[in-house]
């Protein structure tokens, strides 16, 4: 995840910017105070600040440990290093920074701080020490920190990193990489992760062991499940392209594709743009009505959609083609869906690409399992910019197993709808706003989406926050349908708490 710093001299503007940057994530945010509320002297300022922030964020007051305040999923915004220093034994300060920063690592934080260094030296001991350890603190928070902003008169100046520092590994903005696997805490009910609950099926299992047994030795060959897959589909194994996963094969579009400008139909799966963003492609963001302008060369689509499980008809997805524009089209869920009465995965058509996983179907995340079918000159595109060996042994042994179980497949996405239909109806109870969704999981709209979703947390359900989807926000939360008993006992927890 990521660590932001944010810096500035007294009444700068330094924390509304950072306050404008926790809202900008649309995660839930939680504000640690760092000034006493008992003292008086700081009352109206805490007041303007309470007034400032939005009503659903969570407010708590900062305690020697500021790692335990981090919040898991959402944004922590700590607000007022100085302060905070001031009331901690400077000795016991560093580590505390240290253990922030690991948590960072599995979490978003901005912090706050008065900039150091400016004016004369204190001639009070004790205000030397806490100069000397604000500074200190800053400049190890920096030397982590993604990014690092100084106010001056309400406006923020990005800083450079020092010279010969790493520069942060990722361009993207960090909500776009945030999935349900990290709202899943071990003993947690699970209805966060869109897979299907359960072990894989055990005729894939024997297909598994069978692979160990006779193919581990060797590097991957993936002729055989490329074969299977093209007989699936009705295509040639030329137009097969076996990748690691589907996230995989979005990674690959900029330098497969080498687009001018991708246009992302929304709601969508946002690791793509996530990877478009890195490899420096020019984006636009498509809400309905609006359509692709004609400067996009590719057109992006995710169909059934996510976090709402919209599923679009073939023509409305084939309506977003055009003359010399490639339309991709992720399938990822179309898996789940009884019948798949909208791929297209069975009629390619020049300048169209479709991506597709059995990662979800099969119960297998940790295989990755996914595919590319697409006329043969953009396959070629995609496997010049493959690593070798992208799929390995076990990952394809389960495509060919998969290939070769068609009424096996059908029966795994009819129970995924049999259990979607059961938590719609038990979510019609509840005076709560649902989407209609042709998959495995949910949209709802809640009045409070921080306190639903921390109430929950507390009784060791996992759910997943929506609002890091463009489009939507922190009342928005995705829940992913399971058995009848496991349905029940989200829905009642949920009415309670509301």
């Amino acid at each position: 995840m990521s660590l932001t710093l944010v810096l500035g001299g007294t009444r700068s503007g330094k924390s509304a910017h950072a306050e404008a940057l926790a809202l900008a994530t649309t995660l839930p945010v939680r504000y640690v105070a760092t000034a006493d509320p008992e003292d008086r002297s700081m009352s109206d300022r805490i007041a303007g600040h309470v007034a400032r922030r939005p009503t659903g964020w969570e407010t708590l007051v900062a305690g020697a440990d500021l790692a335990a305040t981090v919040l898991i999923g959402g944004v922590t915004l700590i607000d007022g290093l100085g302060v905070w220093i001031a009331g901690q034994d400077c000795r016991a300060v560093y580590a505390a920074i240290d253990r922030l920063i690991v948590a960072s690592r599995q979490a978003e934080v901005i912090v706050v701080a008065e900039q150091a260094g400016e004016g004369m030296l204190p001639l009070e001991r004790g205000a030397r020490e806490w100069l000397d350890t604000l500074g200190a603190a800053t400049q190890r928070l920096s030397s982590e920190a993604s990014q690092v902003d100084y106010v001056v008169a309400g406006r923020p100046l990005s800083l450079p990193a020092a010279i010969g520092s790493p520069q942060p590994a990722a361009l993207a903005d960090s909500a776009l990489r945030h999935h349900g696997d990290r709202d899943v805490r071990p003993g947690d009910a699970d209805h966060a992760v869109n897979v299907l609950a359960g072990q894989p099926p055990a005729w894939l299992r024997e297909a598994l062991v069978a692979a160990l047994d006779a193919d581990a030795h060797r590097y991957p060959d993936e002729s055989r499940a490329a074969a299977a897959l093209a007989t699936l589909h009705g295509c040639e194994p030329d137009n097969v392209v076996i990748t690691n996963g589907a996230a995989d094969a979005l990674w690959l579009l900029g330098p497969a594709l080498r687009p001018r400008c991708v246009a992302l139909i929304q709601p969508g799966f946002t690791e793509t743009e996530a990877a478009l963003r890195v490899h420096g492609v020019e984006l636009e963001r498509i809400f309905e009505p609006s359509l692709p302008s004609s400067a996009a060369d590719v057109v992006v689509i995710t169909n059934p959609s996510s976090p709402d499980g919209r599923l679009r008809g073939r023509e409305e997805v084939l309506a977003l083609a055009g003359r010399g524009r490639v339309l991709v089209v992720d399938e990822a869920f179309m898996s789940l869906v009884a019948g798949e009465p909208a791929s297209l995965a069975h009629a390619l058509n020049d300048g169209v690409l479709v991506v597709r996983s059995l990662t979800k179907l099969l119960s297998v995340p940790g295989l990755r399992v996914g595919y590319v079918l697409a006329p043969a000159p953009l396959a070629a595109a995609f496997r010049a910019v493959r690593p070798p060996w992208a799929a390995n042994t076990l990952a394809l042994a389960a495509l060919q197993a998969a290939a070769a179980h068609p009424d096996e497949l059908a029966e795994l996405a009819a129970r995924a709808g049999a259990e979607r239909a059961d938590l719609q109806q038990r979510l019609a109870r509840l005076p709560v706003t649902v989407w209609p969704s042709a998959t495995n999981f949910v949209l709802i709209e809640v009045p409070d989406g921080l306190r639903l979703i921390e109430t929950l947390r507390a009784q060791q359900i996992a759910v997943r926050p929506a609002g890091t989807f463009p489009g939507f926000g922190a009342n928005h939360i995705r829940l992913t349908a399971r058995d009848p008993e496991s349905n029940e006992r989200l829905v009642s927890a949920i009415g309670a708490a509301l």
